[in-house]
């Protein structure tokens, strides 16, 4: 077992090995208990977890699963670090991508790599390995993915001759025809709250915001694609052709009353998209997110895994029912049956499961899971997140709500971030080194 040292501060950041011991305790125990029954203890905030601990239950009679429901955002987050270090973690708990990171970095959960390692790498593309596998070590199991997509109101862009969007300069045109053709509708959105988009938006035009080096991480939050693609959106907000809202209430009103009509998401948008606004059924249909040059690319807006906290009283049964919820059909069923759903498995096997729950009605016969499997494949490679997402997060949505009024701009936005995260990693006594 590794133990913790000066060194493993300053050293191989690319080998997280030596970094997980970072915020203190010893490094991951890599041959968790080889038991596969007993309780276990189950955290997630994620709809249908209430249904799949019901039906591993019933299928498992030597494992019981009891579920908690906990916050989501930095609360939940907040809420599993502070179990972590008084000793009363869950066995299994959600973690999405972005939170991965830093949660293996400071020693928070289990490596994974003897137990659930082969399994990744056996069911999973690199797109979303990538993700979970950190350090040449497996740290969770992925569930689901939320490749980018175009939403748009056929009804009204058919109405007015507006063609759908293959390239982003397209797109602006896109706008700017909404807005002719109803002042009060945009075809697009900028999340004021919520920063995973731009993230999204940003990864899929090629750029990479952290990497771990041989000695050292490199943060490029700010470099030339993401300033590109900053500035284009940042000027969509401030010449009023997309509005700047909040991702929760005022987003779903600004459909419900036709002001939206055209908006970037992801995979799992369709499904919360038909239960919020049911009474526009066939109104919508779904396209491949524009592109910069109109060949197929993508990134992902969402996704999460599952982990084994450290201190887990019984990792093996816990081992057991992660494989189950996120490569099982029958475990997918469970995840989807709690109501309407467009998940997208991080498992390309289990797709026909989910497809077959989310039906093709609401958009007119479309099939969304085709489109996703597309821009699921069209993921650009590469891609990692920092080791200290928590804080880059706050970063950018302290200053998103001001990109709209013109008192700062989106690129420098980055750039901020970008300072705020370094500074954070150092204090962490991670080394940081310029590009």
């Amino acid at each position: 077992m590794l133990r913790r040292t000066t060194a493993a501060l300053a050293g191989s950041v690319a080998a997280l090995s030596l970094l997980v011991t970072a915020c203190g305790g010893a490094g991951p125990d890599t041959t968790p208990s080889k038991a596969t029954t007993g309780k276990v203890t189950f955290w997630s905030f994620l709809k249908g977890s209430d249904h799949v601990a019901e039906a591993f239950n019933r299928s498992h009679p030597d494992i019981q699963v009891t579920f908690e429901n906990v916050p989501s955002n930095q609360e939940y987050y907040s809420k599993l670090t502070n179990a972590v270090k008084a000793g009363t973690a869950p066995d299994v708990a959600v973690v999405e991508y972005p939170h991965l990171p830093e949660f293996a970095t400071q020693g928070k959960i289990e490596d994974l790599s003897g137990t659930l390692g082969p399994v990744v790498k056996e069911r999973f593309p690199e797109a979303v390995r990538q993700l979970v596998d950190l350090g040449g070590r497996t740290w969770g199991v992925p569930r689901d993915v939320a490749p980018l997509m175009l939403m748009y109101r056929k009804d009204f862009f058919t109405r007015h001759k507006i063609a759908v969007p293959t390239t982003w300069d397209a797109y602006r045109t896109m706008t700017e025809q909404v807005r002719k053709a109803d002042p009060d509708a945009r075809g697009g959105v900028l999340f004021t709250d919520n920063p995973g988009l731009l993230t999204a938006l940003s990864w899929q035009a090629g750029a990479k915001w952290f990497d771990a080096g041989q000695d050292s991480w490199q943060v490029t939050l700010d470099d030339g694609t993401s300033k590109k693609t900053a500035a284009y959106w940042g000027d969509l907000a401030r010449e009023d052709l997309v509005r700047s809202l909040s991702a929760a209430d005022p987003f779903w009103t600004s459909v419900q009353k036709n002001r939206t009509v055209a908006y970037v998401c992801a995979s799992w948008c369709a499904g919360a998209h038909q239960a919020t606004v049911p009474d526009q059924k066939g109104k919508w249909a779904v396209a491949p997110v524009p592109t910069w040059d109109g060949k197929p690319a993508s990134g992902m807006y969402g996704g999460s895994s599952f982990v084994i906290p450290k201190g887990s009283d019984n990792s093996g049964a816990a081992a057991e029912f992660i494989k189950w919820i996120t490569t099982d059909p029958e475990g997918m069923k469970a995840w989807v049956s709690s109501g309407t759903s467009s998940m997208f498995p991080a498992d390309p096997a289990l797709v026909p499961v989910t497809k077959a729950a989310f039906g093709t009605e609401y958009y007119g016969g479309q099939d969304l899971y085709a489109l996703g499997k597309a821009s699921y494949d069209a993921v650009r490679p590469g891609w990692a997140w920092g080791p200290v997402m928590g804080t880059t997060n706050t970063a950018l949505v302290d200053q998103l709500p001001k990109v709209a009024g013109g008192t700062v701009s989106l690129p420098d936005v980055l750039t901020l971030a970008e300072r705020t995260t370094v500074a954070q990693m150092k204090q962490r006594g991670m080394r940081v080194t310029a590009p």
